[in-house]
C-alpha cells in the first residue's frame, strides 16, 4: 500500500512538470504519447485506491463530477474594471490626471485580453478556489472548470501562506474555430467570438465539458499576497512566473504617455498575428504605492486606463453565395468574397448564417460590401453599398433540394434553419452514425467517433446500415485495432440486431424525437411496418406526441432515401419489434419522477430506467403534476421549486426503499 501511494506521489510530480513544460514554458520534454501512458497508469491507481486521489491530481484537468449550481463568492478585494478610451486624446487626458496627484511615476503596458476575468486562490502555495468577476463585488464558484485549464498551476513553487491573483480565461484563435467548425458541423449555434466562447465554457455545469474547450490563461495582477512584499506591477508579475503562472507583459517601462501610447500602437499593428485575442491594450501606473495614492472611482482605478482598438473594415465585393450541409443537416448560406486583408489575415468567405440574415441586409450576389471581423476573429458583411449597386446583382434563395444528396429541404416552423431531410446525405453521415450507434440508442460499445471516422475514411462504410455487413478481417488492420478488438467490435454489432424497436427509433435520428418519444411510440405501433405507414392524426392520438414531433416523423418515411436505408436494416436481421409484453411490476404506474443532485448509488440514467421499468416516468422540470422529486446531494433550484409546489421530496434512501 505504502509503494501504491509513494508511486501515486511520483506520478503526481512528474505530470505536473511535464505540464507546466508544455502548456506554460512551451518546451515540452516528452511526447504526448509518454505523457498519456503516465496519466493513464495515474487514473488506474487512483481508481483503484481512490483514499490516495487528491483533489488537485493532474486527473482533474478532464473534469471532475457535474454540478448542479455555481455557488456565490464574495471578493475580499474588489475585482474592478477599467476605464475605456478610445481616442489618443482621452489617454492624455488619463496622463494628466495622473500628474495632478503623483510628480513622479512610469507606466507599463499589456495586451487586453478579450476573455472572462477570474479570481484564484492560493492557501500553502495549493490551489483552492477559483472565481469569475461577477459584478466586481460578488461572483461565482467555478473552481472544477479551471482545474482543467493547463496553465492554470494547481501547486506553486513557493508555499505562501496566502496569495490571489486575477488573470483572464481566453480560448487562443485556432482552439476557437475548431470548437466552431464542429458546432456547425452538428448543427449548434456557434460562438460569436472567443470570449463568448470562453465565457461559456468556463460557466459550464459539467466541467467535462469545459475541459474539451481548450481554454487558457494569462495572470495580470495580484490581489492579496502574504509572505512576500512586491514594490511594483513589474516585480509582481516577474515573481508570479518563477511561481509557474503564464503572464504576458514584457519588461518594457515608460517614463512618459507618449512612449507608452507609441507602444499601444504597436500592439494594435499586431493584433492580427497573435495567436489570442485582444480588444485593446492597458497602461498601468508601475509602482504600487503611488497607486494606492491614486486610489478609485466608484467604478474604476484612477492609475490604469484601457485604450480599445476599433474593429478594421474593408471594402470588398460578393463574387457568389454557396450553401454548406452541416452533420445535422442544416444548410448554410457561404459568401464567397473577392479577398481582402483585415487584421492580419486574407478573408476571402464569410457567414451568411441563413435566408433571414440575407433578406433582413438585403444581400445580392455582385453586391459591394463593408467586411470586418467580429471579434476580430469571424468575417461578417457589415453592410451593403447599396449606391453602389450596377443592376447585375441577383437575388440568392435557399434551394428546395439538397445540394449534396438531392433530398426534400424544409424549415420547421418557429426556426430559422433550412434542414436536408435524409439520413443518408454524405454531409450528415458522420454525426448520424455516431448517434445510430450510441448509448440510447442501438448501444454498440466500442464503436466511438475515432473508429467511425477511420471506417468512413477507409470506405468501409458509407452509412450506418453498413456497419450490419463489415467483416472482422476489415477492420483488423485499422489503427489500435487487432484482431481482439476487430472480432469484439463485430459481437457488439451482431449483439444489437436484437435490441427493440425502440431503440432502433432512437437510433433514426428523426428530429424532435428522443429516448422517451421512442419508448410510446414504439410501444404503441407494435412494429416497424406500422411505424412506417403511419398518418400524422394517428401519431397525435399518443401521449406526448405533439404536431412537430407527428410532421417530422411522418416526413421521415416519406423519402425514398430512409426507406430504402430501413430495408437494408431489414436485409441484414435487425429486430423490427417492439416488446409489448405487460410488465411484471408497474408499482410507479402514473407517477413523473423529477431527478436533482448527484445521486451516490445510481446515475440519473441509471435510475431513470428503473422509474421506467416500473412504469413510471421521468421530467426535467418540475409542476403540479410531479409526483416525485429524487433529491440528492447539492439539490438546486428544482428541490426549492418542489417545495414552493408542495411536491412530495424522497431521499435516496426513500428511492431505494421504494425500489426494493
Amino acid at each position: 500500500m505504502d509503494n501504491v501511494e509513494k508511486r501515486i506521489k511520483e506520478l503526481t510530480k512528474l505530470l505536473d512538470y511535464h505540464s507546466k513544460k508544455y502548456y506554460v514554458d512551451d518546451s515540452p520534454e516528452i511526447s504526448d504519447f509518454e505523457y498519456d501512458k503516465m496519466l493513464r497508469e495515474l487514473e488506474n491507481l487512483e481508481d483503484a485506491y481512490p483514499q490516495f486521489r487528491s483533489p488537485l491530481s493532474p486527473t482533474q484537468r478532464v473534469g471532475g463530477k457535474a454540478l448542479d449550481k455555481f455557488e456565490p463568492v464574495t471578493h475580499r478585494v474588489v475585482m474592478e474594471s477599467l476605464q475605456d478610451a478610445f481616442s489618443e486624446e482621452e489617454v492624455y487626458d488619463f496622463d494628466r490626471k495622473v500628474k495632478e496627484k503623483i510628480s513622479e511615476y512610469e507606466y507599463v503596458v499589456e495586451h487586453k485580453i478579450d476573455g472572462l476575468s477570474v479570481s484564484l486562490e492560493y492557501v500553502n502555495g495549493e490551489f483552492v478556489r477559483g472565481s469569475t468577476r461577477g459584478d466586481g463585488t460578488v461572483g461565482e464558484d467555478v473552481t472544477q472548470n479551471l482545474k482543467t485549464i493547463k496553465t492554470i498551476p494547481l501547486h506553486l513553487t513557493e508555499k505562501l501562506p496566502f496569495l490571489e491573483v486575477r488573470g483572464e480565461v481566453y480560448i487562443p484563435r485556432e482552439t476557437f474555430n475548431k470548437i466552431n467548425d464542429e458546432r456547425e458541423e452538428f448543427g449548434e449555434p456557434t460562438f460569436a467570438n472567443p470570449r463568448n466562447a470562453a465565457a461559456g465554457s468556463l460557466r459550464q455545469l459539467d466541467p467535462k465539458i469545459a475541459a474539451k474547450r481548450g481554454m487558457r490563461i494569462f495572470v495580470f495582477n495580484i490581489q492579496q499576497i502574504e509572505g512576500k512584499e512586491i514594490k511594483t506591477h513589474l516585480e509582481g508579475l516577474r515573481y508570479l512566473k518563477t511561481l509557474g503562472f503564464t503572464t504576458i507583459l514584457n519588461d518594457d517601462v515608460f517614463s512618459d504617455i507618449t512612449s507608452a501610447f507609441k507602444r499601444v500602437k504597436e500592439i494594435g499593428e499586431l493584433r492580427g498575428s497573435l495567436p489570442f485575442d485582444i480588444d485593446g491594450a492597458v497602461i498601468k501606473v508601475n509602482d504600487l504605492s503611488k497607486r494606492h495614492i491614486l486610489g478609485s472611482t466608484a467604478k474604476f482605478p484612477r492609475w490604469a486606463i484601457a485604450y480599445k482598438f476599433p474593429p478594421e473594415q474593408k471594402e470588398t465585393k460578393i463574387l457568389d453565395i454557396l450553401v454548406q450541409v452541416g452533420r445535422t443537416g442544416v444548410l448554410t448560406p457561404l459568401a464567397v468574397l473577392e479577398p481582402v486583408l483585415i487584421a492580419g489575415s486574407v478573408v476571402s468567405r464569410a457567414t451568411l448564417h441563413n435566408q433571414d440574415y440575407i433578406d433582413e441586409k438585403d444581400i445580392k450576389i455582385g453586391d459591394t460590401v463593408i467586411v470586418q471581423k467580429a471579434g476580430d476573429i469571424i468575417p461578417e458583411i457589415l453592410e451593403v453599398k447599396k449606391e453602389k449597386r450596377t443592376g447585375s446583382e441577383t437575388e440568392f434563395k435557399i434551394p428546395k433540394k439538397c445540394p449534396v444528396c438531392g433530398s426534400t429541404v424544409v424549415r420547421e416552423e418557429g426556426e430559422s434553419a433550412y434542414r436536408c431531410t435524409s439520413s443518408v446525405c454524405p454531409a450528415q453521415i458522420m454525426r448520424n452514425i455516431i448517434h445510430f450507434v450510441s448509448r440510447d440508442a442501438m448501444d454498440i460499445d466500442g464503436l466511438g467517433p475515432a473508429i467511425v471516422s477511420q471506417l468512413l475514411d477507409n470506405n468501409l462504410i458509407k452509412s450506418a446500415a453498413d456497419l450490419y455487413y463489415l467483416k472482422a478481417e476489415q477492420i483488423e488492420p485499422l489503427e489500435k485495432m487487432g484482431k481482439k478488438s476487430a472480432k469484439n467490435l463485430i459481437n457488439a454489432i451482431e449483439n444489437s440486431k436484437s435490441n427493440p424497436l425502440s431503440r432502433l427509433l432512437t437510433a433514426l435520428g428523426i428530429r424532435f424525437v428522443g429516448a422517451k418519444a421512442s419508448k410510446v411510440i414504439a410501444k404503441c405501433v407494435k412494429n416497424m411496418d406500422n411505424l412506417i405507414k403511419i398518418t400524422k392524426d394517428e401519431l397525435l392520438k399518443i401521449e406526448d406526441v405533439g404536431s412537430a414531433m407527428a410532421e417530422s416523423i411522418v416526413m421521415y418515411f416519406s423519402q425514398p432515401q430512409n426507406l430504402d436505408f430501413i430495408e437494408r436494416l431489414r436485409l441484414a436481421n435487425l429486430n423490427f419489434e417492439e416488446n409489448t409484453e405487460e410488465l411484471e411490476d408497474n408499482r410507479f404506474d402514473g407517477m413523473t419522477f423529477v431527478l436533482t443532485g448527484a445521486l451516490d448509488g445510481f446515475t440519473r440514467d441509471e435510475a431513470s430506467e428503473i422509474i421506467e421499468r416500473f412504469g413510471g416516468k421521468t421530467a426535467s422540470s418540475v409542476s403540479k403534476k410531479t409526483t416525485y422529486v429524487l433529491a440528492g446531494q447539492d439539490a438546486g433550484s428544482k428541490l426549492q421549486k418542489a417545495i414552493s409546489l408542495g411536491v412530495t421530496i424522497i431521499s435516496e434512501e426513500d428511492f431505494k426503499g421504494m425500489i426494493s
